[in-house]
């Protein structure tokens, strides 16, 4: 039996283009994109996979990815470091605004093109994103697929009764607040946010005595932790009629192509409660 790894070599060789065999692609090189943004991370896996050289080390992290990590593992990370980014020689960055200032003007000093992203709060925001990121990498064709398979999952959600009101926790403690990306998926599913009753304006911890002196409908979260066992023995000693359902972490972090899979498991939780 041949060596499987000579096999293997004579088909890496088959497919690389005439020329440019066991080198590196020099135009891949050359307009290579490197992402600081995890957010930006998801788009980018769609919109430009073959000019990706390197996506956020948070994407790598299981507890703030929203990626499947076998996928955002096939790239190279960073910690975001000016000169782990500056040493790749990238034709243009994408960052977040919480890139610290010094790092921006350290890549400004390199000469690197730069893209700023922030953290949209409305369905039409991030749709609006995506076309800026597609347009920047030059695939807007890709950008519009993206927005229709958003606007489709959209279309399809089916009319709900009376809104429930919910509490979604992003982790631990941390409920998502009012007027974000997700608490205008959770209206758009039929889920009202019980945040704004417990007068959160923007996402924060809630404490259990909070929630156990007026419980909402619902609570959705990523994780059993112990926290949420002891809430829910506390809620049942109460009597609270409060049901729970798991939110994957995954789907709380950003908008782009998450915000498809986050709607839909919001409309499916919303399917169940009577």
């Amino acid at each position: 039996m041949r060596d499987r790894r000579g096999i293997y070599a004579a088909l890496s060789l088959a497919i690389l283009p005439a020329g440019c065999a066991a080198a590196p692609d020099a135009r891949r090189m050359r307009d290579g994109i490197v992402s600081t943004n995890p957010c930006a991370d998801a788009m980018l896996i769609e919109l430009a996979p073959e000019r990706l050289r390197a996506i956020s080390a948070y994407s790598h992290d299981p507890r703030a990815t929203s990626l499947p990590l076998p996928v955002a593992r096939r790239y190279p990370a960073t910690a975001g470091t000016a000169e782990e980014v500056i040493a790749l020689h990238p034709a243009l960055v994408v960052t977040s605004r919480f890139t610290p200032l010094a790092t921006q003007a350290a890549y400004a000093r390199a000469g690197l093109k730069v893209l700023v992203l922030d953290s949209p709060t409305t369905v039409a925001a991030s749709e609006a994103q995506i076309r800026v990121l597609a347009n920047a990498v030059d695939a807007p064709a890709r950008g519009r697929d993206m927005i229709a398979r958003i606007d489709a999952a959209l279309a399809a959600v089916p009319r709900a009764g009376p809104p429930v009101e919910t509490l979604l926790f992003l982790g631990g403690t941390l409920a998502n607040g009012p007027d974000t990306l997700l608490d205008a998926l959770m209206r758009r599913a039929g889920l009202s946010n019980a945040a704004r009753r417990y007068g959160l304006a923007y996402s924060a911890p809630v404490a259990l005595e909070t929630i156990a002196a007026a419980p909402p409908r619902l609570i959705l979260s990523p994780e059993r932790s112990r926290g949420a066992v002891l809430r829910d023995k506390v809620l049942a000693r109460m009597g609270a009629r409060t049901r729970e359902a798991v939110f994957p972490r995954a789907l709380v972090n950003c908008g782009g192509p998450t915000i498809v899979p986050a709607l839909e498991r919001l409309v499916a939780i919303r399917r169940r409660i009577a």
